[in-house]
């Protein structure tokens, strides 16, 4: 009885532990079964491609390869290598060994002193080619396993020349495996729009992070059988699963348009000493489609962990230990970070477009009767100052496209109260402005702004003007876009289409629209408006000759960063424009953060010379062509032609285009002119021929800077040069010279042609 109550006992723990193993854990032992059973070897699948619209390549993979050893074969190698010279050894002490040589005469199927000293010689070759420790290798050699990664993205040239090193004994033991390789032929170019992939290959940043399901592909793997001491199976007992590659990415984003972007962004920054950083947006207004998108400064995608901006770097230098790791890692995290779509800001006046749009479509504003009057501030119940306009004598009445010119804030202030706290809550919140745009992009933030339960009126005329709120410049963009493209909130875009390797489409964006904000006659009223703020005052916005252009500047306070100190205060400097004005396709935002207040912080000053800047080089590309009016065909530019050759053919193809000329020598041929063929100089400029060998005369760049246009045009014509203008219409009594291409005091040749800016210092943003 006593050895049946154990008996049962012990079966009972049996049936139990039986039950444990093959029913409760059964996964865990099948795994532990089948590692034992079978190995595995990974195939990495080729990762995507990037490129632009065009077909530009922005990320690529490159083969490359992970070097790989097998211990247990190794020391198996070893073995036998030792078995041969040890053979050998014997035939030549007894005579019997006879050597073979090639043509060069050298011995064929040479053998090392001694496995040892081959395995030794093999710890430092390996060591030295592939850029890691005598001690991992060592390590790999005395793993139990079969399969130990010395290194991965190993250059060919490198795998080729290891394998070789193996071979020449006929070692088998050292293998590589193709592999691949992230690398970016555009370098800094669009570096926040596109991202980087992180050590282990999947996206880190950017379009590689957002589209990694797509780019990544599917890995595959060879399963093989092992027998009951770990060895491998012939290949029979072997199965492959291919990899599946990662599809590839063609963005909207056009790489010139992005090189123009970037390379005015880079200047103002430089220029106006900007602190936190700038960007700019160029995008389709009836679409989304985003065309161009940057943040500067940039960062090269191909050394993402470098720290770019050297100002940055010689700071960090400075540091050690703790303070430099911390340092480093927020710089990176900055550099990486997209400024347009992850950073907020105080918009300023570019938001009271939105404020504009809103109090038209409820009928607040009489357009051609209303008068918002303003004396140089306004007090409000509940703040303890009163809120002064830019223009401290004040506007005085003002209809409202005067106050909108004038970028009045007293009368925005008067706009939002008609609105009230409701309805602007209301449009603030069909704008997009409390919410994310939905761009296809990781990191992607909204704004703070004020809930309207809690909006008092002080905060209701803060916000009428754009201070207070904040938001992204992607969502001052697609705003902005709202008024003018008939009203229409659209979902912003980078990717065009994804396709597979076999040419399948297998994603496509397109327009999308979130809802209509306004109607088509109120979005038709603001652009007419926004038009007339640029015709009424183009000495602070964009003008090119040939293009009807509407836009609006913005300066703000950036209270969420400095408080309301004053001796802290800082400013974000932007400009919002588009064009066609009547039919706008093409609308641009550029916004400098914290430039240098010491040289210059408005958004007409700042940011309306980069947006004019990169327009004047886009535009021609995309396929808009300048249509003058008839005082732009008066007072168009003249290009110089080439005019070397016959004096008498120079002078009648100068007659013939108006300009006028002056010939320098006695001779009948032109061997040297004066500006250069190509250039252009205003209707009014001369071209001076030289028909004689070193005849060519100088003279001195005066300064212009603060002069008017008839002072400008008077001493460019007493100094025997030539001028083309841009900014301000030189026909305003109001406007000066505010830069001047090349420095007063140079030496040139007389006809020389000088870019001179025009400004109209109004500070009317």
């Amino acid at each position: 009885m006593v050895m049946i109550v154990v008996f049962c006992i012990l079966f009972a723990i049996i049936v139990v532990n039986f039950f444990k193993i093959s029913v409760l854990n059964n996964d865990t032992y099948q795994a532990m079964a089948n590692d034992m059973h079978f190995g595995s070897i990974p195939i990495s699948a080729h990762r995507g491609s990037i490129y632009d619209s065009t077909g530009t390549p922005l990320a690529k993979s490159a083969s490359v390869y992970k070097v790989f050893l097998d211990p247990k074969k190794f020391r198996e190698e070893m073995e036998e290598l030792q078995e041969r010279i040890d053979e050998r050894n014997a035939e030549k002490l007894a005579g019997t060994y006879v050597p073979e040589y090639d043509e060069e005469g050298v011995e064929k199927n040479q053998l090392p002193i001694s496995a040892e000293a081959f395995k030794q010689s093999a710890v430092t070759f390996l060591a030295e080619k592939l850029g890691i420790t005598t001690e991992k290798i060592t390590s790999a050699m005395a793993a139990d396993n079969q399969y130990s990664i010395l290194q991965d993205q190993v250059e060919k040239p490198v795998a080729d020349e290891v394998l070789a090193y193996f071979n020449q004994y006929n070692l088998g033991s050292l293998n590589v495996e193709e592999d691949t390789k992230r690398y970016y032929p555009q370098q800094e170019l669009a570096a926040s729009v596109i991202g980087f992939t992180s050590a282990d290959g999947n996206g880190a940043y950017g379009l590689e992070a957002y589209y990694n399901e797509y780019l990544a592909g599917v890995d595959g793997k060879t399963i093989s059988a092992k027998d009951s001491n770990g060895n491998e199976l012939p290949y029979r007992y072997s199965k492959t699963y291919p990899a599946e590659n990662g599809d590839d990415i063609y963005l909207t984003i056009d790489m010139t348009l992005q090189y123009y972007l970037e390379k005015h962004l880079q200047e103002m920054v430089d220029e106006y000493e900007v602190k936190n950083r700038a960007c700019a947006i160029l995008m389709n207004a009836k679409t989304g489609e985003v065309y161009a998108m940057a943040s500067c400064p940039s960062f090269d995608l191909n050394n993402p962990y470098e720290i770019a901006d050297q100002n940055v770097a010689a700071q960090i230098a400075q540091l050690t230990g703790d303070e430099e790791k911390t340092a480093k890692s927020e710089a990176r995290e900055a550099q990486w970070k997209n400024k347009c779509i992850t950073e907020i800001y105080e918009p300023g006046s570019v938001f009271k477009v939105i404020t504009s749009a809103a109090a038209i479509e409820e009928n607040l504003i009489n357009l051609n009767a209303d008068n918002f009057y303003c004396s140089g501030a306004m007090t409000l119940e509940g703040h303890p100052l009163p809120i002064k306009c830019h223009k401290i004598s004040g506007h005085g009445g003002q209809s409202f496209y005067q106050s909108l010119t004038n970028s009045c804030n007293p009368a925005f202030m008067q706009i939002g109260a008609r609105l009230g706290v409701e309805k602007f809550y209301y449009y603030f919140e069909a704008f997009g402005l409390t919410e994310k745009t939905g761009i296809d992009l990781p990191g992607e933030g909204k704004g703070v702004y004020y809930e309207m339960d809690s909006m008092t009126n002080v905060d209701l005329a803060v916000s009428s003007f754009g201070q207070g709120n904040t938001l992204t410049p992607m969502q001052m963009i697609t705003s902005y876009c709202a008024v003018i493209n008939g009203g229409y909130l659209l979902e912003p875009y980078v990717v065009d289409k994804i396709v597979d390797e076999d040419g399948n489409v297998v994603l496509n964006n397109e327009r999308t629209v979130k809802r209509q904000v306004v109607s088509e006659d109120t979005s038709a009223k603001m652009r007419d408006a926004l038009e007339r703020v640029v015709t009424d005052n183009n000495g602070g916005n964009v003008t090119i000759k040939g293009y009807s252009i509407g836009g609006k500047s913005g300066t703000s306070q950036r209270l969420s960063l400095t408080g309301d100190a004053d001796d802290a205060q800082e400013y974000a400097a932007s400009y919002v424009c588009f064009t066609p004005a009547d039919d706008p396709e093409i609308i641009l935002l550029v916004m400098a953060d914290m430039p240098n207040k010491e040289i210059g912080y408005y958004g007409s000053v700042v940011a309306v010379p980069t947006a004019r800047d990169i327009l004047t080089d886009v535009l021609p590309y995309m396929g808009y062509y300048p249509e003058y009016t008839d005082e732009e065909v008066r007072n168009l530019d003249v290009k110089v032609p080439l005019l070397e050759g016959k004096l008498e053919n120079a002078m009648a193809t100068l007659d013939g285009l108006g300009v006028e000329y002056t010939v320098i020598g006695e001779g009948t041929e032109v061997i040297a002119q004066s500006p250069v063929t190509g250039s252009s100089i205003s209707n009014d400029g001369c071209v001076y021929l030289y028909t004689e060998a070193n005849d060519t005369e100088y003279t001195t760049v005066p300064n212009l800077v603060g002069m008017s246009p008839s002072a400008a045009n008077e001493s460019i014509s007493y100094r025997s040069l030539n001028y083309v203008a841009t900014g301000a219409s030189t026909s305003r009594s109001d406007s000066v010279v505010s830069s001047q291409s090349i420095e007063a005091g140079t030496e040139v040749p007389k006809g020389t042609v000088i870019e001179l800016e025009f400004m109209v210092y109004e500070n009317s943003d």
